[in-house]
């Protein structure tokens, strides 16, 4: 006999709800969380759908800890305090062994991203997961992607590529070592969505975006909005010892610029702004339009969902 919906809610995901901010979480119609005085509400959402986003035999923990941390990265991109999530989740069939799973992964990323689970909903349908999350900003700050001045620095967090190799190696295109494959993987199933730089860049950086269509074409919507140049150095890009394993030196700068899942920050610095820690320069922000790499390789600009 199937498990009623809202017994699913409540054996599975009740338990995620409390957070400071928190007055209400799941039970009610709608979830009540608390400002505090001088914040504006910042919100998104982020759809992943089996076989597009994530692998269909993918662990469910790690589908449930992905899918958060991709949303949250939005977040940190405007440089938001983490308030609450919700999650709308949509099965083809109840399957306890997978939900149990997936509700593990979902409490590690409530408790790494300080983002309790105040509401949802579940469907049926195939596999599908949407998390809403909600943040703090104060009343006169936000990290903006409209704000990028000539002159700026162009920065980013962490390494670029790692996600792209991973699903290389999940896709048999690659074969890694055995530890390089586990850290790539890592990378992919668990990113880190960078909340406490965002919050640490309020205030300094001028323009951020998170890393998830590739570093082209978000450095491109940075462009885009600002009215300026967002000028490239391949040779600066951070890259992980287990990317740059592989053979190919053109195929890992494809990755590093190109390929998205990395959940990184790329932000501009004003002249003189101390750069934040794990962080490093790659270019510069200069008058024109567009991004500039300095190669005459036409790269895919990122994944899009209807191009044909």
């Amino acid at each position: 006999m199937p498990v009623p919906e809202f017994s699913l809610i409540y054996r599975y995901f009740s338990d995620l709800g409390r957070g400071d901010a928190v007055d209400l979480s799941v039970g009610d119609d709608c979830a009540i969380l608390r400002l505090a005085e001088g914040e504006r509400l910042a919100t998104s959402v982020d759809t992943m759908v089996a076989g597009v986003h994530f692998p269909a035999d993918s662990f469910p923990e790690d589908i449930g800890f992905r899918a958060v941390a991709a949303a949250a990265s939005d977040l940190a991109a405007m440089g938001a305090r983490p308030l609450g999530m919700t999650v709308a989740l949509t099965l083809p069939e109840t399957d306890e062994l997978w939900l149990n799973a997936f509700s593990q992964g979902l409490a590690a990323a409530v408790a790494e991203y300080r983002l309790p689970l105040v509401g949802g909903d579940t469907t049926r349908g195939p596999l599908t997961i949407s998390v809403q999350v909600l943040g703090a900003l104060p009343m006169d700050q936000a990290l903006l992607r409209s704000g990028a001045r000539v002159g700026d620095e162009v920065c980013v967090s962490g390494t670029l590529g790692d996600a792209a190799g991973a699903l290389a190696f999940l896709q048999d295109k690659w074969q890694p070592t055995p530890e390089h494959a586990e850290y790539l993987l890592q990378r992919f199933n668990r990113p880190r969505a960078r909340l406490d730089l965002g919050l640490a860049l309020l205030g300094r950086a001028s323009a951020a975006i998170d890393i998830s269509d590739g570093l082209l074409a978000d450095a491109g919507h940075i462009a885009a909005a600002s009215g300026v140049k967002m000028c490239i150095q391949p040779d600066l890009l951070p890259l992980s010892p287990a990317l740059s394993s592989h053979h190919s030196p053109e195929q890992i700068l494809q990755w590093a610029l190109t390929g998205g899942d990395d959940y990184e920050l790329c932000f501009c610095l004003p002249a003189g702004v101390q750069m934040p820690a794990g962080c490093v320069r790659i270019g510069w922000v200069a008058a024109g339009a567009g991004v500039d790499c300095g190669l005459a390789i036409d790269f895919p600009p990122g994944y899009q969902h209807f191009s044909d």
